[in-house]
C-alpha cells in the first residue's frame, strides 16, 4: 500500500515565514489536495508534480491576464487568438478523457512557439511534456486549479505564497532539497547585503529563485509608502518599478527543472521579465572579454561539492587558480563579476575558509586584498538538514576595497532544531546578528579580527583560530582558612573513629 507524502511542520514554518492570510484562504488545503491527486494518479515524483502544476497554473494565469488586457484596450491583440485560441485555459475545463489529454498535451508541447509569449515564458515551456497520463487524474487537477482563488485578499497577493508552499514539498520529500536554502537564512543574508532599487542583482546558482525574490521583497519593504500609498514599494518611482521588473534581476542554473520553477516563482512575484537562463556560469561566459556582465549585488548558495572538467572551465575564471573545485570556482566568479562597490552575500562550505591547497589559500588572499570582507558568519551545521550536515558560513563582502578587519559571528541557533526534523524552537541568534551588524559590535558570539592577524595565519578564515579565549576570575579562600577547614574535618574524623572503636571494643 502506497502512502501519500505529507508536509513537515518545519517546512511549512519556513515557507510561510512572511505574514499573510495564506492559511485562512484555504489555498494550503487545496494545494495538498492537488499533490495527493497526482500522487494517487501515478505522478509520484514531487518534482514532476510541481512541474505539471506549474505548466497548468501558468496557462490559467496567462489566459486571465490576456482577458483582462483585452477588456481594458479594444486594440489589444490577444495572445490566444487565431489558431492559438484553442490553447486558452477555458477550453480545457469542460473537456474529459482523450479529448482533454490531447488538448492539454498539445498546449504544453507547443506553447513555446506562441508568437506573443515572453522569452521567459518560452523558456518555461521549452521541451515541456505532459506527464499526467491518467485521464480522470488530469481532469481532477484541471478542475482543482480552475477553482483556486488566486485573487488578492486585503491587498495581499497570495499566489507567491501558494507557490512557495508548493516548493516546500521538495524539501519535505528530500527531492532536490539542495536547491532550497531556508527562507530565514536567505532573508538574513539579503538584509545584511541591503540591495537597493537601482542595483543589478544576480544569483548564478539560482535554484528556485529564493534569493532574487527575497531581494525584491526587501527593496519593496525598505520603500514602503506613506498615507494612501502605505504599501510595499509605495515610494518607488515608475522608473524604479520598471527597472526592478525588467532589468534588475538575473539568475542562472544548469538544471532545466530548476530554471522552469524559478521562472514561474518569479512570475508569481511580479517579476515575469526577470532574466533567467539555463547555463553553467563556470563554463559559459556572457560573450566578449571576460567577465562581461558585472552586477551590483550577488546573492548565492552555490553547489558545495563536485569537480568540473578542466577543459570545460572558463580559462579566464581559472587563471592562476588551477582548480576543479566547484565551491572555489564559484567564489572566484563572485569576485570577478562584482561591479566596483558591489556587494555579495554568499554561502560557502567551511573548507573554503581554511583549506590548505594553493587554490584555496590564494583565493582567500585575493578576497581579502581586492575586496572588503566584512563578515564571516558561521552557520549551524544542521541548517541544511536533512539533505546535508556540512559546515557552512555566509560571507559578506564588497568589491573595490581592501579588508581592514573581519567581523566573525558564530551563529549557533537559527530558530529551528538542528536535527533532520528542523522543528521551530525559541533559540535564535539571527535577531542578535541583525542588531550588531550596523556597528559590527563584539559580544559572546561575535568579534573582530584585524587583517594583519589573518595574514600571519596564511589567510585562514577559520573562526576558531581567532576566537577570544575568555577566562573568569575565581575567588578562592585564603590558605589559612583552607588549612583550618582541613584540620577541623580531620578532628571530626578522629572523634568519629574513636567513638566507633569504643563501640567495637564494648561488643567484644
Amino acid at each position: 500500500m502506497r502512502t501519500v507524502p505529507t508536509q513537515s511542520d518545519s517546512v511549512v514554518a519556513q515557507a510561510l515565514a512572511t505574514p499573510s492570510n495564506f492559511f485562512s484562504s484555504g489555498l494550503r488545503q487545496k494545494v495538498d489536495q492537488l499533490m495527493n491527486i497526482l500522487w494517487a494518479g501515478g505522478v509520484n515524483n514531487p518534482m514532476d508534480s510541481i512541474e505539471q502544476i506549474s505548466y497548468l497554473l501558468f496557462l490559467r494565469l496567462l489566459t486571465e491576464k490576456d482577458n483582462v488586457l483585452a477588456s481594458l484596450d479594444k486594440k489589444y491583440i490577444c495572445i490566444f487568438s487565431g489558431k492559438w485560441a484553442r490553447y486558452a485555459w477555458g477550453n480545457f475545463v469542460t473537456l474529459t478523457g482523450d479529448q482533454l489529454f490531447n488538448a492539454v498535451r498539445d498546449a504544453i508541447e507547443k506553447l513555446h512557439e506562441l508568437p506573443s509569449l515572453s522569452d521567459t515564458g518560452k523558456l518555461l515551456f521549452s521541451r515541456a511534456t505532459l506527464k499526467i497520463y491518467d485521464r480522470p487524474t488530469l481532469r481532477a487537477v484541471i478542475q482543482g486549479i480552475d477553482k483556486l482563488d488566486l485573487d488578492a485578499h486585503d491587498g495581499h497577493d497570495l499566489k507567491g505564497d501558494m507557490y512557495e508552499y508548493l516548493l516546500g514539498k521538495l524539501s519535505a520529500s528530500g527531492t532536490n532539497g539542495q536547491f532550497r536554502t531556508p527562507r530565514h537564512i536567505i532573508d538574513l543574508m539579503v538584509s545584511l547585503v541591503n540591495p537597493q532599487p537601482k542595483h543589478r542583482i544576480c544569483d548564478p546558482a539560482c535554484g528556485t529563485a529564493g534569493f532574487l525574490i527575497s531581494a525584491f521583497n526587501h527593496i519593496l519593504g525598505q520603500n514602503r509608502g506613506i498615507g494612501r500609498k502605505n504599501y510595499p514599494g509605495g515610494k518607488l518611482t515608475p522608473g524604479q518599478w520598471n527597472f526592478l521588473q525588467e532589468q534588475a534581476f538575473a539568475g542562472f542554473d544548469n538544471d532545466a527543472n530548476m530554471v522552469k520553477i524559478a521562472i514561474l516563482n518569479l512570475y508569481l512575484h511580479q517579476l515575469e521579465k526577470a532574466q533567467i537562463q539555463m547555463m553553467n556560469p563556470l563554463t559559459t561566459g556572457f560573450g566578449g572579454a571576460y567577465p562581461g556582465k558585472k552586477f551590483d549585488v550577488i546573492l548565492a548558495n552555490p553547489p558545495f561539492a563536485g569537480k568540473v572538467q578542466d577543459e570545460s572551465i572558463l580559462s579566464d575564471l581559472n587563471y592562476k587558480l588551477n582548480t576543479r573545485a566547484t565551491e572555489l570556482l564559484f567564489l572566484k566568479w563572485f569576485i570577478d563579476h562584482l561591479a566596483p562597490g558591489g556587494r555579495a552575500g554568499v554561502i560557502v562550505p567551511n573548507g573554503v575558509l581554511f583549506g590548505s591547497t594553493n587554490a584555496a589559500t590564494s583565493l582567500r588572499e585575493l578576497l581579502l586584498t581586492e575586496c572588503d570582507l566584512q563578515a564571516v558568519i558561521s552557520l549551524p551545521s544542521g541548517v541544511f538538514k536533512p539533505y546535508s550536515g556540512v559546515g557552512t558560513a555566509a560571507l559578506i563582502f564588497e568589491n573595490g576595497k581592501k579588508t581592514e578587519s573581519v567581523w566573525f559571528y558564530d551563529l549557533t541557533a537559527d530558530g529551528f532544531s538542528l536535527d533532520d526534523k528542523r522543528t521551530p524552537i525559541e533559540a535564535n541568534d539571527i535577531p542578535d546578528v541583525l542588531a550588531k551588524w550596523p556597528k559590527r559590535e563584539e559580544g559572546p558570539n561575535s568579534y573582530r579580527v584585524p587583517i594583519e592577524k589573518i595574514r600571519e595565519n596564511d589567510w585562514s578564515l577559520a573562526a576558531g583560530r581567532y576566537k577570544p579565549v575568555t577566562t573568569e576570575a575565581v575567588n578562592h579562600d585564603s590558605p589559612a582558612d583552607i588549612l583550618r577547614d582541613v584540620l577541623k574535618l580531620e578532628n571530626e574524623i578522629v572523634r568519629s573513629g574513636n567513638a566507633l572503636l569504643a563501640q567495637i571494643g564494648g561488643k567484644k
